[in-house]
């Protein structure tokens, strides 16, 4: 499948598909120490879990649709820049500015005036959802076989219409990912942890700052 999309020769429904394999596998691998620590740490309920995922899903739905663009306008030379050094650069930001934000909101929340409850610090905003998206679309440029492919495709149709359809249907496809499952387990994860031990509540969002931090510099100094 990979020869015929270099060779221009499928549809949007094989980019489609193409997308979904790499949904299921690749995506899962590299998106969830992200994701999964984000959720940990802020011991995300359902609700939350889920419109972080999918805002997450949604940067890189937006990602993946405007380098097949650049592709379809410009050939592989802006789109090969983005998937190296620059890639690595924007994606170890952002990792870095989520964790950043995770102990700030943390701090924010921690100076607010103490209400009697069982329930650990909630530091809800509806603002919390831009790191999620800025990992979602950061992490859309790890170089891999099938973006490459995806990227030749849209290079070769010379189109940047063209190029835009199959960046959509690549990264819808990848939107059909474990994540969706996978990343509420982990805030479940952190909300149980924390049940019957509240001093641990701020233990654990510096632990997954860190993390994030971390994993962040790691891709900064690859």
């Amino acid at each position: 499948m990979l020869d015929d999309l270099a060779a221009g020769h499928v549809g949007l429904g094989t980019v489609w598909l193409l997308g979904v394999s790499m949904g299921l596998t690749a995506c899962t691998v590299t998106c969830l120490p992200f994701m999964g620590t984000w959720a940990l740490g802020r011991s995300s309920g359902t609700a939350e879990a889920f419109r972080h995922t999918a805002v997450f899903l949604a940067g890189r739905v937006l990602m993946y649709t405007l380098l097949a663009t650049s592709a379809g306008m410009a050939g592989l030379h802006l789109a090969r820049l983005l998937g190296g050094t620059w890639g690595n650069a924007l994606i170890g930001g952002a990792s870095i500015g989520a964790g950043l934000w995770l102990i700030v909101r943390a701090h924010v929340a921690g100076c607010r005036p103490k209400r009697p409850t069982a329930q650990p610090v909630r530091f809800q905003r509806r603002a919390d959802a831009a790191p999620p998206f800025a990992l979602g679309a950061t992490l859309a440029l790890t170089p891999c076989t099938p973006l490459a492919s995806l990227l030749a495709l849209a290079a070769q149709s010379g189109s940047a219409l063209s190029g835009a359809s199959y960046g959509l249907a690549f990264g819808l496809g990848a939107a059909m990912t474990p994540i969706l499952i996978l990343v509420p387990l982990a805030g479940r994860l952190g909300r149980e942890l924390r049940v019957g031990r509240p001093w641990l509540s701020r233990w654990l969002i510096w632990a997954s700052a860190a993390v994030l931090i971390l994993l962040g510099l790691r891709r900064l100094l690859a």
